[in-house]
């Protein structure tokens, strides 16, 4: 298993907590981020909004691709996976754009997780045109084409329904050292994980491709005692609907295409993070990850509260603990 995290770039998860003493400011994510690398986490997502859509529109929240620049430049190992929305980004300009990140990095510890808008109301003050479902799959479909190509040969051209390049050049390349398609999931149960592992290895066997691997967000709380973890579970869950996120929040709902039935733990925290289950005592969180991977998750993506404080915790109570087990 391999440990990552969402970088807190909008100053927290909880939609019910207004103070999480993780501010979003370039001072406190390069801090986190370089001690994660020396405490055993292998790789940050950095997700791209423009608003803080989890503590209201007013709120702060940094930028992702200049914070991804500037991270691959204070940081050593740690893989920098970079949310990117084609909606909002040229193609060929992206991909010179991570290309030069990648060099600033030393080569090989950048990735891009590819997603689609759902935030109308952040498209329409950004002067971005928002496109319905399956509109921005398509666009999205051109996109990877011409990032792709754009890092693997010089003079090529495309014309598609959404985006044109005309003998396009782009140097210096990626130092890409593999190719490897990944599918990172919001929080589930290891049992919903596993039926959307086969099914997605399915797909990829039928096709002739070569296997995934898979992701899975998780907001833990490890606590010394159940009830200790239970009762900061019911202190990040009392929902205030006066919270500044919970209009964003109904526009997440409007703008997506859920599988299931909305709970209150999936308004509290963000990325259906609770449904993965890692709450409990130490011995309890790892019996939960041993699930995962025989589920076939091949990398946690973690938030908690506070980010720094909590991640330390992680770190000493779960994932050390589970390599000295592995390595007997």
């Amino acid at each position: 298993m391999r440990y990552g995290y969402w970088l807190p770039v909008f100053g927290g998860w909880l939609r019910n907590v207004d103070d999480e003493r993780m501010e979003a400011s370039w001072e406190y994510n390069s801090r986190l981020a370089r001690r994660s690398e020396e405490i055993g986490y292998d790789l940050t997502l950095v997700a791209e909004l423009n608003l803080n859509d989890i503590k209201g529109a007013e709120a702060p929240s940094l930028d992702a691709w200049s914070t991804a620049a500037a991270l691959a430049a204070v940081t050593r190992k740690l893989e920098l996976m970079v949310a990117v929305r084609p909606t909002f980004h040229q193609p060929a300009l992206l991909a010179k754009q991570a290309a030069n990140i990648d060099h600033i990095g030393g080569g090989g510890r950048l990735s891009l997780n590819v997603v689609s808008s759902w935030w109308a109301d952040e498209a329409k003050k950004y002067g971005v045109h928002f496109e319905q479902h399956d509109d921005r799959y398509a666009r999205t479909t051109e996109w990877l084409e011409i990032v792709e190509r754009l890092w693997q040969q010089d003079h090529f051209s495309f014309s598609g329904k959404h985006y044109a390049v005309d003998d396009a050049i782009m140097q210096p390349k990626p130092m890409i050292s593999r190719l490897c398609d990944a599918y990172v999931m919001h929080g589930d149960e290891p049992a919903r994980v596993r039926e959307k592992v086969n099914d997605m290895s399915e797909r990829r066997d039928q096709l002739g491709l070569p296997p995934m691997k898979f992701g899975v967000a998780a907001y833990t709380i490890v606590r010394r005692t159940e009830e200790e973890a239970r009762a900061e579970l019911a202190r990040i869950t009392n929902v205030k609907q006066s919270a500044a996120g919970y209009e964003n929040y109904q526009q997440w709902l409007a703008g997506t295409r859920l599988e299931q039935q909305v709970s209150l733990e999936d308004y509290s925290v963000s990325n259906r993070g609770l449904r993965s289950g890692l709450v409990g005592t130490p011995d309890q969180v790892a019996e939960r990850i041993a699930e995962f991977e025989a589920a076939g998750v091949d990398l946690l993506l973690l938030q908690c509260s506070p980010q720094l404080e909590e991640m330390e915790r992680f770190a000493e109570t779960v994932i050390r603990p589970r390599a000295v087990a592995n390595a007997a």
